[in-house]
This record gives structure tokens, sequence and C-alpha cells, in this order.
């Protein structure tokens, strides 16, 4: 049985919904979720630079878990980028 998650404090929101590559219709493109946290840890670490155990206590998160939030939500975005998925949020809650 999997340990329920912890609650994560979320501040930032996305300015959309989606992203996908222009010109391809939606029914056509595989799509990529990418949670809230996941999203959150990205904007705390690679948009304003904090270092990983700061946006994890600002996530109320273990260091270890921001890391691995990081490293998920990275290989999605590079994985919609280099293969012309649709990046879709998601919530998680």
């Amino acid at each position: 049985m999997a340990r329920p998650k912890i609650p994560r404090t979320i501040c930032g929101q996305p300015a959309n919904i989606c992203f996908k590559p222009n010109g391809i219709p939606m029914t056509q493109l595989e799509q990529v979720p990418l949670a809230e946290d996941e999203i959150e840890a990205l904007r705390l670490v690679d948009l304003l630079g904090m270092q990983q155990q700061e946006a994890a206590k600002s996530m109320g998160v273990s260091r270890q878990t921001l890391a691995n939030l990081v490293k998920a939500a990275r290989l999605k975005v590079v994985d919609s980028l280099i293969n012309g998925k649709a990046l879709m949020t998601k919530s998680i809650g």
C-alpha cells in the first residue's frame, strides 16, 4: 500500500493548460501530463533559481521529494519538446 502524498504548497499557476506543437491538431498528438507540484518544483528551482533545500521548504516537502519532482518534470518537458507531444497540466488534488 502506497503512502499518501504529503500536502504540497503551490503558489504559482501555469499561464496555459496545454502547450503543443503548432499546426498539428490535438487529436493527432500524444499528451504528456505535468502535475501542478511538478510545475511548482520547476518554477522554484529553474525559473526562480532557488536551491533545492529552500524550494523543498517552500513547498513543504523533503529535499529528496523535490529532487524527484524536478527530475520527473524535466523528463516530461524534454520528451514533449523533442518528440512533438502536447504538454498538459493536471491537478494533483
